[in-house]
Formats: C-alpha cells, structure tokens, sequence
C-alpha cells in the first residue's frame, strides 16, 4: 500500500501478484480486497498495460473527437443503447438525475474469436472511415486490460476465499466495453450539470488510464468529495455494483463523478478513457453465501448480468 500521505486512494503493484512470490502475492491480495472493501477504489503501476497502446488510442480518439458533428453522427447506431459506435452529447445521465452529463463518447465491445456459441449477442464493433485506425487500436488496448483485469479478479477471488480461476470463465469472451469519453470544452453555464454527475459504475471492476485533465472525485465514507490524481502510468480500479451485488456489499461500488474545471479553464476539453470489464450475460449474480451474515444480511434476489445491465441501462437514460 502507498505510505504517501497525499494519496487518496492506495497504491499496489499487480508485478507482485503476477510475478511475485507467495508472500508477495499474499500481501497483494489483502492490500486489494481491503482496499475494495474500505475505499472500492485503488491505483496500480506494474499492470502490463503498454504505455504504447494507450498513447495511440488517445491520438485516435482525439482524432475521432474532433471531427465535425454531423460526420460522428454517422456512427451513432439507433438501437443500440450505445453499446458500439458513437453517442451524442447530452445523452447520458446518471439513474438520480435527470440532466445530461456534458460528455460525448465511443464505445467498442468484445470480439469472440473462438467458437464460443456467444457472439450472437454482441452487436458489431463500429469503424469510422475517416479515422481508420480508430477501432483497432481501441482493440488492441481491450485485449490489454482484459488481461489486466482478470488478474484483478483472481486477486478478489483469493481474497474472498473462492477459487483463483473462479471468475475466469466468466469473463472469457464476456461483455466488455472500452469507452473513450470526451469532455467538450464548456462554452456557457451549464444547466446544474456536471461533466459526469455523480454515479456508481454497473460492472465488476472499471479500469482507468488517466485522464487529460484532472476532475474525477469519490465519495468518502464521512460523505465528503476527495479527488483523485493518478500518478504517470498508474491505472485507476474501482468496483462496480456487479461485484457488490455478488458479495452482498462486501466489496464497495463507491459513488464517484467527474466535476467541472475552474471557470478559467472551462475553454480545455478533457479526455478519458475506462474499460468497464463485464462478465457474460449468463452470470448468475445471486450473493455469494459466504458473504450473507447476520451483521451482513441477504440485500439482493438473484438476477443475471445480462438482466442487471438491461435494468441500468434503462436507468440512465440508454435503453428504452
């Protein structure tokens, strides 16, 4: 854990569950899940994330975004609840509000190259003609955190007493997104919105490169708003309400938004970039029973992934 006093998140190193030896790999695991548990958010360095591969997917990202409006549109896919391709500034809100958030975005999804009786749910990767490395390059840094995140999610098993592997066949072949969200400049005052007004994330885990500017803030247990500022190369990990609703609210899907710059700085556009890992649809997220005590009682009935992100999708305004 980082002994820095300014962090307000801590700091592991993935190398040492990865590479490390089994008293490494232990402290890993417990430095994760306490973290998960008291904060649900923690930075790593050492995750194998290729600096190349997130610097080419800014450039290209950063290409896309600034193409003219009605050329992005172009992307936009009707009936996709923006799962693939483009969507529009002024589409998304939080499930509490009912303001947009001041963001525009492109999602890529998962593409199944085994014979895994899956792809028939996940609708096409979208690719823009006039940025053609675009997609690909989103491809390449997918394949990278989804590595990364499955060691993640062997940690959290060990440090939840399930197997290692336990959610591997989960999330092989699973509903990933690797979003690329921009931030346009602010040109007037918003209309009591924020950039990305305050939220928790529906997945299992969300992994973060960091961002162009600084603005995303979490909700602290003494309900206080705490910024956090990932040092270089280090990767941003927060729990998402899929995991907290497996471990009955063991593990913490803690609220976080991505307030507004200064006014002197509202003509600076911000760029980011989340991978929202996702198991397969077919995951059963009833809470595990090791996690249902008596101070810790039953919280949620059975649900699927798939039926619990159709559920929240509906809620922030992406699915009718």
């Amino acid at each position: 854990m980082s002994t820095i006093a300014t962090r307000s998140i801590p700091l592991v190193s993935l190398d040492a569950f990865v590479h490390g030896t089994e008293n490494d790999r232990r402290a890993f695991v417990k430095d994760l899940g306490d973290a998960f548990h008291h904060i649900g958010f923690v930075g790593v360095v050492n995750h194998g994330v290729a600096k190349e591969l997130i610097e080419d997917f800014y450039k290209e990202a950063k290409r896309f975004f600034s193409l003219p409006e009605e050329v992005k549109k172009k992307y936009e896919i009707p009936g996709l609840a923006g799962q693939r391709g483009y969507t529009s500034f002024g589409k998304e809100h939080a499930k509490q509000s009912k303001v947009a958030d001041l963001k525009e975005f492109f999602q890529i999804g998962q593409e199944v190259i085994d014979d895994d009786p899956v792809p028939y749910e996940y609708p096409k990767n979208v690719h823009v003609a006039e940025v053609p490395n675009f997609t690909m390059s989103g491809l390449k840094l997918y394949r990278a955190f989804e590595k990364a995140g499955a060691h993640l999610l062997r940690a959290i098993a060990l440090h939840l007493g399930l197997p290692e592997q336990y959610f591997d066949e989960h999330i092989l072949n699973g509903n990933s997104i690797l979003r690329a969200i921009h931030y346009p400049p602010i040109t007037q005052e918003p209309a009591s919105a924020i950039r990305a007004e305050q939220h928790e994330d529906i997945n299992l885990i969300t992994l973060l490169v960091g961002a162009s500017a600084g603005g995303l803030e979490l909700l602290d247990a003494h309900n206080e708003w705490v910024p956090i500022l990932p040092e270089d190369d280090e990767i941003v990990i927060n729990v998402g309400d899929m995991l907290q609703r497996l471990t009955n609210n063991y593990l913490k899907s803690t609220t976080h938004r991505v307030v507004n710059p200064p006014r002197e700085l509202w003509h600076l556009p911000r760029l980011s970039i989340p991978f929202f890992l996702h198991p397969k649809s077919s995951m059963d997220l009833s809470c595990l029973p090791s996690c249902v005590t008596e101070q810790r009682p039953l919280a949620y009935s059975p649900i699927t992934a798939g039926e619990y992100l159709n559920e929240r999708l509906r809620e922030i305004g992406l699915k009718k």
